[in-house]
């Protein structure tokens, strides 16, 4: 169950899911709550009417999709990488998890997963850096960063991964911000001539000479901000499923052997922390 602070975090900030601050967005002020009631009372149909209760308690707000929720009298909207519960008259919210007993899943993952398999999809693969043996038998996509220290042990078994079939797709999520030299060290990896050589030495220590050019880090950042990152690496297959943070090489085969049967694979990898 997330915290009042995170709800709040969703709502009122979406700034950077990193340690390091960024500026704050402008805009105006947040509506009183009888401003926020006048608005969700509003005529049109119950997305709409969610939709202006969610832009009445910050207008800055991004909201990625609003749909009947799997209860009665709700709308479920998804807004910074979170799931929240909205009834169809704008006047309640809701966060947290809304657990299917009989089919034993959380409801909430499987519409992020939808998600997150959309906005992964929309990334080229010229816009990654991909370990890939000859053949893969399946790809993940990695959302990884230069420090931290389970992307780095990720890494260090990518020839494991690959042996066992298993491409590896990575995208940038500099998890100290966009102002941070993190993101200007993984600026460099993604302008280097050899991106992949850059990443390794990067995750290893070794210094990458600093290179600007057209480059899609800010971009994959804001993706993973969108998909409900909390920590790196994150790693989903083709469909958006949230396959865990670091995952050893062996597990992560056994997942992806699961999820290709239709069955849930119970992953929980390690992540580091923001």
């Amino acid at each position: 169950m997330k915290t009042i602070a995170s709800l709040t975090f969703a709502i009122a900030g979406f700034t950077s899911l990193g340690a390091c601050a960024q500026e704050p967005a402008g805009g105006a002020a947040p509506a009183t709550p009888a401003a926020a009631a006048a608005q969700a009372a509003t005529p049109g149909n119950a997305g709409e009417r969610v939709r202006a209760a969610l832009k009445s308690i910050n207008p800055q707000i991004e909201i990625e999709s609003v749909a009947p929720a799997p209860i009665a009298g709700f709308q479920q909207a998804i807004v910074g990488g979170q799931v929240l519960y909205v009834s169809d008259d704008g006047k309640y919210l809701m966060q947290g998890t809304l657990y299917d007993v009989g089919g034993r899943r959380d409801l909430a993952d499987d519409a992020l997963k939808a998600l997150r398999g959309k906005l992964v999809a929309s990334v080229p693969v010229s816009d990654r850096i991909v370990f890939a043996p000859p053949n893969p038998k399946y790809t993940v996509t990695v959302f990884t960063d230069v420090e931290c220290g389970y992307c780095r042990k990720f890494h260090s078994e990518i020839a494991e991964y690959n042996k066992l079939g298993i491409a590896v797709q990575y995208l940038a999520y500099p998890r100290m911000g966009l102002a941070s030299e993190d993101f200007r060290k993984m600026v460099a990896v993604w302008c280097a001539a050899d991106r992949r050589a850059a990443l390794t030495d990067a995750k290893n220590d070794r210094t990458v000479p600093y290179r600007d050019c057209k480059n899609p880090v800010t971009m994959e950042y804001e993706l993973g901000r969108r998909a409900g990152l909390t920590g790196t690496p994150m790693v989903l297959a083709p469909d958006g499923t949230q396959l865990g943070g670091y995952v050893p090489p062996q597990q992560l085969r056994e997942a992806l052997d699961e999820l290709a049967k239709g069955e849930q694979p119970a992953v929980s990898g390690a992540v580091g922390l923001q």
